[in-house]
């Protein structure tokens, strides 16, 4: 049974785009990347504790990190191009026993390369699921708000780092950064599994006709290939998170390198992150009303205010509400490239080109988390890593700039 909405667009009321089900499930899903994200946060958590045990510097205790987003980001392309075959289950229950599984190895390892690869490899690959591939599959079931259910899947992300660092702080404090490894690795166990079981049908896109459904392409919309968008689009992605690195990776080490505390550092993170979660919600209904490259625009402009005013004050009240700015700034960036992908591409290439987008982002974070750390080898503060922050940034705006004035020219010629 289906109905038209405003639009135009055929939905279903018994499980199709936009139904009862389809926020049953956008919810299970936001579970699933709450729990999931664990493996993006918990090693930033740790980054001191790991520093001390292993007696490494500052940017070799960062590798384990950037090890791990890599890792992050080849599972996650890899991942996605097989959820556009098969769909989300099967790759979602893997994952998750592989994840649990990452934690209680790592919490065994003797070494930092050990710990730097039994992460990457196993917490990093599988956790990789529970991001782009999961949006892509959730973009799936919306039409006319699909930007603010992108939107809260993607929070799920900004969910575990607002819930999991004071957790995590308060057992490696009290037990130890091996014993809340560990921890998190029987957890992860018990809670993933359960919710896949409601993301068991499959998408709408599977039964209907790619005609039917494809957007206009970027050649039409913006005047450029496709893979030239998809470069630009990467490109973009890793530049605004490099800067985007700066204040998540190294906010803890920061606080207790200026006689804070790392507790107060987890809990600007914690803050940073809440902050995060308001701006991905007010990003995504945004995106739904002037698109994706303009809301990429907006938060990237605003990040790059915030980053600028880290540069100017560094007392603690001032860190607390700058890291509550930066969240609310920069928080629906990311979520916002895969409504540019859903914008300008098909729905069966969602999986794979949204996770190459948001992957390309968590190279940014990667590369951009060493580089921070190197940068505060070299100088022995953060001043520098901040301002590499704020010329990253600039690249950023520079590239999305131009997609939106593209996209508003090809407008005009078509009015």
């Amino acid at each position: 049974m289906s109905i038209q909405d405003e639009a135009g667009r055929s939905r279903s009321t018994e499980g199709g785009v936009e139904s009862t089900y389809a926020w049953v499930r956008l919810f299970a899903s936001l579970f699933i990347a709450t729990i999931g994200g664990v493996g993006f946060w918990a090693v930033v958590v740790v980054l001191p504790a790991v520093e001390a045990e292993f007696g490494v510097a500052r940017a070799g205790a960062s590798f384990p990190y950037t090890l791990t987003l890599i890792c992050f980001s080849i599972g996650g392309i890899l991942i996605g191009r097989l959820v556009d075959r098969i769909g989300i289950v099967y790759p979602t229950i893997v994952s998750g026993i592989v994840l649990g599984l990452g934690y209680i190895a790592s919490s065994q390892a003797g070494s930092l390369w050990q710990f730097a690869v039994l992460h990457a490899l196993f917490v990093g690959a599988a956790s990789s699921t529970m991001f782009a591939p999961l949006i892509a599959d959730i973009s799936h079931w919306f039409n006319r708000r699909r930007g603010i259910a992108v939107a809260i899947c993607a929070s799920g992300n900004y969910l575990a780092g607002t819930v999991w660092p004071p957790i995590i702080q308060h057992f490696v404090e009290n037990f130890g950064w091996r014993s809340a490894f560990f921890g998190i690795g029987m957890f992860c166990l018990l809670t993933v599994l359960p919710l896949v079981a409601v993301l068991r049908r499959k998408p709408p896109h599977m039964e209907i006709s790619e005609a039917s459904t494809a957007p206009m392409g970027a050649k039409a919309r913006l005047g450029v290939s496709p893979n030239v968008l998809m470069a630009l689009l990467a490109l973009a992605g890793i530049a605004c998170c490099v800067a985007m690195s700066m204040p998540q990776v190294h906010i803890v080490a920061y606080c207790g390198d200026l006689g804070y505390g790392t507790a107060r550092g987890a809990e600007m993170l914690s803050l940073m992150l809440g902050f995060g979660i308001v701006s991905r919600l007010a990003s995504g209904w945004i995106a739904d009303r002037i698109g994706g490259v303009a809301t990429v625009l907006l938060g990237s402009g605003l990040q790059g205010v915030a980053l600028f005013l880290y540069l100017l004050f560094d007392s603690l009240p001032s860190l607390y509400l700058i890291s509550a700015l930066f969240g609310l700034f920069q928080g629906g960036i990311v979520p916002s490239y895969a409504i540019v992908v859903r914008e300008y591409f098909p729905p069966n290439q969602a999986g794979t080109r949204v996770s190459i987008v948001l992957m390309a982002t968590t190279i940014g974070m990667a590369l951009g988390g060493w580089l921070s750390g190197a940068l505060y080898d070299l100088t022995g503060n953060y001043e520098a890593a901040f301002i590499n922050g704020v010329l990253w940034n600039l690249l950023n705006l520079t590239i999305i700039g131009w997609l939106f004035l593209r996209q508003r020219n090809q407008r005009l010629a078509l009015a």
